[in-house]
């Protein structure tokens, strides 16, 4: 086969069971405070420690508040989430990076910029977006609680092989289209289950050309594809982000590991269960008009007609609809919105921040528009000050929220009001992600910018 995807499973298999799924070793276990919990209490009844503490990392991320974190967390059910990682994560003698910890952050913002997350590692979390590290050129994924606690255990997880994919983009990007785009591009065109069952290897030109932290916003939108995860042959642009970071390899560790990061690319004869292609030139500044990522179209396209449907899909899709409160054959340029959310493990890095400053600069924030503004971590907050970024940003009447999940996933304070429009950097717009009630529509940095100081959906082409 010589895909890089077989060469990074072949090289971590401890043992396959006949007829059954394979026990894998992993290098890397990151645990957050939501999916941790029962793992965590199961190791305890079973009297178990942690086999490789050193191969585990803890931070909180989604009940966070992204204001006042110096102060107690108001929510019971928050505040006890985070606590007991904190609890647990000492006793079983964890590295832990809790709220207010200069290294504290989303999870999957986190493990890249400190170099925790390495090519040719094997990396899971109990979270679905776990597939973002795969830019790293590794194989990432997310897991069940049990699965966790499995690793803690034994280092190693039981796991069905996937089947090997490769998108192929080929092209350029146009002005005004981003990595973000290309994710929702995929998603319009192959569905939210277009890769399940598949591990998706990105490649061509397009990808070549992404920065790392775009490159981290197309693999963390992996998984809405439906795939198992997605990832990025390593290359100098990656071993260029992560050298010198604080976990990175130095001296001649670093030279070694960098000498086996170059073997990390699919053989020339490389095989695939599936292969697509797809034109760079043919993307577009993208937005959701439903209640699922695939559910995208460019900016300045209409809402598909019922047209061609089956009676099924035909409800499915009206439901949908009446949610949003749109119409098919609507065109959505030019429509109100009522918040903005920079942020989350898909946009809340610097280079997402420096797109929203470029659209914003010398401009002043729509009256009537809430914008939450998150870093993804307390080094990208860092970034953005050392930078002057939060300097134009209040010029121009935003403020910058602390580090969190945030309005992503409303499991903190940040939730859309029901009826509300917002666009969003994040990755799902299912019904009440962002809220009960909450209208999301999906969109890049560059859109969501647009759109905060417009107060309606805007091409962000015609800004820039």
């Amino acid at each position: 086969m010589n895909t890089l995807f077989d060469k990074i499973w072949d090289a971590h298999v401890v043992q396959q069971i006949e007829d059954g799924p394979t026990q894998l070793y992993i290098d890397r276990l990151y645990c957050h405070e939501v999916t941790s919990p029962q793992a965590f209490a199961g190791m305890r009844q079973r009297g178990l420690k942690c086999l490789r503490p050193a191969q585990i990392f803890c931070m909180p991320d989604h009940n966070t508040p992204t204001h006042d974190q110096d102060k107690p967390i108001e929510d019971p059910v928050s505040k006890k989430q985070v606590d007991t990682l904190a609890e647990n994560a000492k006793d079983f003698g964890l590295t832990h990076f809790g709220m207010m910890n200069p290294k504290n952050g989303i999870i999957h913002v986190v493990g890249p910029e400190r170099g925790l997350s390495l090519p040719g590692m094997t990396i899971v979390c109990g979270d679905s977006h776990t597939s973002t590290h795969g830019a790293m050129g590794a194989v990432a994924f997310g897991i069940g609680t049990s699965e966790v606690e499995m690793v803690m255990a034994s280092q190693c997880i039981l796991q069905q092989k996937p089947k090997s994919m490769r998108i192929n983009i080929s092209g350029s990007l146009g002005k005004g289209v981003t990595a973000k785009d290309v994710a929702l591009y995929l998603m319009s065109k192959i569905s939210t289950s277009g890769a399940t069952g598949y591990f998706v290897e990105y490649a061509g030109t397009v990808v070549r050309d992404l920065s790392m932290e775009g490159r981290l916003t197309l693999c963390n939108l992996s998984i809405e594809m439906g795939a198992r995860g997605g990832f990025i042959a390593p290359d100098e642009k990656t071993f260029e982000y992560i050298k010198g970071r604080e976990y990175a390899p130095i001296g001649e560790a670093w030279d070694k590991a960098v000498a086996y990061w170059k073997t990390l690319k699919s053989g020339e004869d490389a095989v695939f269960d599936k292969e697509l292609y797809f034109d760079g030139t043919d993307i577009q500044p993208m937005i959701t008009y439903g209640t699922n990522p695939g559910m995208g179209m460019s900016i300045t396209d209409s809402i598909p007609t019922l047209e061609g449907m089956g009676e099924a899909a035909q409800a499915s899709f009206m439901k949908s609809m009446n949610y949003m409160g749109f119409q098919p054959g609507q065109q959505l340029l030019g429509h109100p919105i009522d918040y903005v959310f920079l942020g989350a493990c898909t946009n809340g890095r610097i280079e997402d921040f420096r797109a929203f400053v470029s659209v914003v600069q010398g401009k002043k924030k729509a009256d009537g528009v809430t914008a939450w503004l998150v870093p993804g971590s307390w080094t990208v907050d860092l970034q953005i000050r050392m930078e002057g970024l939060d300097v134009v940003l209040k010029e121009a009447g935003f403020e910058i929220r602390q580090p969190g999940c945030s309005a992503c996933l409303a499991m903190n304070d940040d939730k859309i009001p029901a009826g509300k429009y917002a666009v969003s950097t994040s990755n799902r717009n299912f019904e009440g992600r962002q809220g009960p009630g909450s209208r999301t529509i999906l969109a890049s940095p560059l859109v969501a910018a647009a759109a905060a100081i417009t107060g309606v959906l805007t091409d962000p082409r015609t800004i820039i």
